[in-house]
């Protein structure tokens, strides 16, 4: 098992990536707290974690919150004693708005979800990880957070942030044995599109010329794979980068 004994949090662990990722951390020994605003479907994954012999516990948060994130990490202390693996999967989609249309409501929301509240988790987590000089960050950016074709200009500024507090990250603690490195997946199949609220018909237009030579639509599983290797030691010598798993979408760019 390549997280034996190992405890981690997995944020937006309800469905989608974050449930796979949850449910192959617990597979590969890890007790994994399951962190999602939707507690009853968080509980759902964890039932099916304890059917195949894995633990975790589930903790409904808003990733949007301080206090929600401290109560989290708060839980995986006194549930299991520590922390050792933080995947800040947790996001939402805008509607392909350019900044020409956006809101400041709107832009106040995603950055609040997709980037303050991956920084939040992070400055909660990099105390215990000093402490213990060990610790691993995974962040989920998006191959928008690489370029601009890919959603609006809010989602793409809260994942591009994201990549620079990741590179930032990893270069910061790199020699207090801490690691912090991002996902940019490509189009997965999750139910991240029911978060896009009023599309924009320009928006949407524009992008299609990108979306029209995706190779084809990823699985959940597929990038739980990638979040297992960065959680694991075979990865060692892996930080402050960010690895693509989009299936050579964005070779063509």
């Amino acid at each position: 098992m390549k997280l034996k004994d190992k405890v981690a949090i997995v944020t937006g662990a309800a469905s989608g990536m974050g449930k796979s990722i949850a449910e192959l951390y617990a597979r590969e020994g890890a007790k994994v707290i399951v962190a999602d605003l939707n507690l009853e479907q968080a509980e759902t994954v964890v039932k099916g974690i304890a059917a195949n012999g894995g633990t975790a516990k589930a903790v409904q948060v808003n990733v949007s919150k301080q206090v929600d994130i401290d109560a989290m990490i708060d839980t995986a202390i006194s549930e299991y004693g520590t922390l050792d693996i933080l995947v800040n999967n947790a996001g939402i989609m805008d509607g392909f708005e350019p900044v020409g249309d956006i809101l400041d409501e709107r832009w106040d929301l995603i950055f609040d979800i997709n980037t303050k509240g991956v920084m939040r988790a992070m400055r909660k987590a990099i105390p215990i990880f000093l402490e213990k000089e060990s610790g691993v960050i995974i962040n989920t950016a998006s191959t928008g957070g690489l370029n601009g074709a890919h959603a609006g200009a809010t989602y793409g500024a809260s994942k591009h942030a994201v990549i620079g507090l990741t590179k930032n990250t990893g270069y910061m603690y790199a020699n207090k044995g801490i690691r912090c490195n991002a996902i940019a997946p490509g189009g997965v199949a999750t139910n991240i599109g029911a978060s896009m609220k009023n599309i924009n018909p320009f928006g949407m237009e524009r992008t299609k010329a990108v979306q029209g030579v995706m190779p084809r639509i990823g699985q959940p599983e597929e990038i739980a794979q990638v979040a297992l290797f960065l959680a694991s030691d075979e990865s060692s010598f892996v930080n402050g980068t960010v690895i693509t798993a989009d299936g050579g979408w964005t070779a063509a760019f």
